[in-house]
């Protein structure tokens, strides 16, 4: 009997094993292919800083293109450095009071191997999130430089920008994403419409506002004079860079490479951007009785920031509705911050604080699992304090440093009076001694 049982629990015990050993080779394989996705997204974010810069270079002034490069390649870099020193611990503090928590300077390594795997539920490793995150912090920053292109002074908007990157990001974003009040109400921003387009937005508001239009922009009689791009093709460019770079922006926001998620956010995403374009490319039309190239440019951009915070929860077809409205909203405020002498050369105000706004709010409308009442709440919440920082930090810079070049300097071109170098050799005809 004895040995009739060693029989039977033999099969039984080498079955429980290869069964165990089978589910552990499962898990390494989805945890390789969720950690993969996520760092690829994470390189699609980080071409989009291609796409902003070769954007905002095209719809400006051929005299203002090496500041404007200069000044998105130092971005990125301000953005990674200042969330592995304290953004990243800011914006994911862990057990806070829900409004500010800080779990210190620096990236914590996790303890060995099984403390990466361990992170975040075997779905991805601590580094992996790290990387991912930093991409998104510089993305704020580089929303503010393109509203105050032309006529800022490069070292002045180094300062804000890493202030506003390193503390004011990171804070506001843990209300939301790093589990604090206004998740705990229920607010839902999937991959950041508010938290971080407007975020972006209210400041790039804040610093158009505070340093007055670029000259010749408008007449003595307060007419406006259009001071056309130079290069279309390289916005064009620009703008397809960011399209292509928002699939990582909306796919990677998954944080994993679950294939119906994935697959859902990409079809949404993209279905809202081409709305945004034909619902720019008619009221455009319609208004200025011809087809406008950099309406309907904003128009794709309006409608990836539109469908960005309800990506994963609002359905096809209502993304389509989405993105349309948003295309519809960016061409009448671009007209309308033009009218209120808010200079803002490549239309960011517009793109990411107006039509973000609208896409947290368009959760609360098409989503039933979200109210929109709580998606008002977080956009007011965000708006208030983004709003007043911007304003706290522009003023402190403006009056220890000041803010704008010179008039002459701003002739001359920012290129030659702020850099000294052109982006096309013999294209300048003035010097400074």
């Amino acid at each position: 009997m004895k040995k009739l049982k060693q029989l039977i629990l033999l099969p039984l015990l080498f079955g429980s094993l290869y069964a165990s050993e089978a589910n552990d080779i499962a898990f390494q394989a989805l945890f390789t292919v969720n950690n993969i996705w996520i760092l690829i997204s994470a390189f699609l974010v980080f071409i989009m800083h291609l796409g902003f810069a070769t954007l905002e270079s095209g719809l400006t002034q051929a005299k203002n293109t090496v500041n404007i490069l200069f000044k998105n390649i130092s971005i990125i870099a301000i953005g990674i450095l200042t969330y592995a020193l304290c953004g990243f611990n800011l914006m994911y503090p862990g057990n806070f009071n829900g409004f500010f928590g800080f779990a210190g300077l620096g990236i914590s390594t996790p303890e060995g191997a099984a403390g990466l795997i361990e992170y975040a539920d075997g779905t991805y490793t601590y580094f992996t999130d790290f990387i991912f995150q930093a991409m998104f912090a510089a993305t704020a920053a580089t929303i503010v430089s393109g509203a105050v292109a032309e006529r800022i002074k490069i070292s002045s908007f180094l300062i804000f920008s890493t202030v506003y990157v390193a503390l004011i990001y990171p804070i506001v974003g843990s209300w939301t994403w790093g589990a604090g009040w206004l998740d705990a109400r229920g607010f839902h921003d999937f991959a950041g419409s508010t938290l971080v387009h407007s975020v972006g937005g209210w400041a790039a508001l804040v610093g158009a506002y505070t340093l007055g239009p670029r000259l010749g922009k408008y007449s003595r009689k307060g007419k406006i004079k259009p001071i056309l791009g130079h290069n279309m093709p390289l916005a064009t460019i620009g703008v397809m860079l960011l399209w292509f770079g928002w699939y990582g922006f909306n796919g990677g926001s998954v944080l994993s490479a679950d294939p119906g998620a994935v697959s859902f956010v990409f079809v949404t995403t993209t279905l809202s951007a081409a709305a945004g374009v034909i619902g720019a490319m008619l009221t455009s039309w319609f208004i200025s009785k011809k087809p406008d190239l950099s309406m309907i440019l904003n128009g794709s951009l309006a409608g990836l920031v539109g469908i960005t915070a309800g990506a994963d929860c609002i359905s096809p077809i209502n993304s389509v509705i989405v993105g349309f409205a948003a295309g519809i909203l960016v061409v009448f405020s671009v007209i309308q911050f033009d009218k209120m002498k808010i200079d803002d050369p490549v239309g960011a105000i517009s793109v990411h604080l107006v039509c973000g706004i609208w896409g947290t709010l368009a959760v609360g409308i098409f989503s039933p699992d979200y109210q929109l009442g709580t998606q008002l709440t977080g956009v007011f919440a965000y708006g208030i304090f983004c709003f007043v920082s911007a304003n706290i930090i522009f003023q402190i810079v403006k009056l220890s440093m000041g803010m704008r070049v010179t008039e002459e300097e701003e002739i001359i071109g920012l290129d030659i009076s702020e850099h000294d170098m052109e982006a096309y050799a013999g294209f300048q005809i003035f010097t400074i001694e």
